[in-house]
């Protein structure tokens, strides 16, 4: 039980670049493909397939892709921000400032000059050595599940299997949404052969540190009095 805890604790996101040219071990991939067979979907409907990309052409082209960036995104990310490490403690939500560029960091965010070429900077992906795509059909859903509530449950829990998986193999895990916005989706659609109908749900980029020095960042989470009631909402007693 202790185990299965540490490695939730371990789990994180890794967004610097891999070392792309060790390659993940066929087996571990594997590996990850039956932790996300096992996922739990609502009425086991498995609405989900995914693409392992591990050629390094095709790897380094969809790298290179320049992915949209919403200024939505840009604004609404703003109020998750914290500008010190000793603020983001305290609020025990959200991210470091720093770990986005300075024009991100405003409240008054405008896709001025130096918007647009921080933009530009980040629109490549890091190398890695290895990608997973997942897709699913829209057009399948859960029975009364407005909106493809229960589906979209169930891609998480596919998601969230693959990353401890991974991370329980000392592999690097980074999720990316980007790919799944027009018009950089149909891109990576049409490089991979996948269908019309379907859709990309998420990315996952893995592999290997290739450098050991890497700072770890801070990573906060809410004690359990802060999320949980007991027996009636904004109730603790539980101690």
């Amino acid at each position: 039980m202790n185990e299965l805890l540490n490695v939730m604790h371990d789990r994180k996101s890794s967004r610097m670049p891999f070392d792309h040219i060790r390659h993940i071990p066929k087996p571990h991939l594997l590996k990850i493909l039956e932790a996300a067979r096992w996922a739990p979907t609502a009425h086991n409907m498995q609405n989900f397939e995914i693409v392992v990309v591990t050629d390094g052409l095709l790897l380094r082209t969809i790298e290179s892709l320049k992915r949209p960036i919403s200024e939505t995104f840009v604004r609404e990310n703003y109020a998750q921000l914290s500008f010190t490490e000793e603020e983001l403690e305290m609020k025990k939500t959200g991210l470091l400032a720093a770990n986005f560029p300075p024009s991100w960091r405003k409240s008054d965010f405008k896709l001025d000059k130096d918007a647009k070429e921080d933009i530009a900077n980040l629109r490549s992906l890091p190398p890695c050595s290895a990608m997973m795509v997942v897709v699913f059909d829209p057009a399948k859903r859960a029975p009364a599940s407005e909106g493809d509530f229960l589906g979209f449950m169930s891609l998480g829990c596919v998601m969230e299997n693959m990353w401890l998986m991974a991370n329980a193999l000392n592999i690097h895990f980074h999720i990316i949404s980007s790919l799944s916005a027009a018009p950089i989706e149909e891109e990576v659609k049409k490089m991979l052969k996948i269908p019309n109908n379907l859709k990309i749900a998420f990315t996952c980029r893995l592999g290997y540190d290739h450098d050991s020095t890497h700072k770890r960042y801070l990573r906060v989470r809410r004690e359990i009095k802060d999320f949980a009631s007991h027996n009636q909402y904004g109730s603790w007693e539980m101690e």
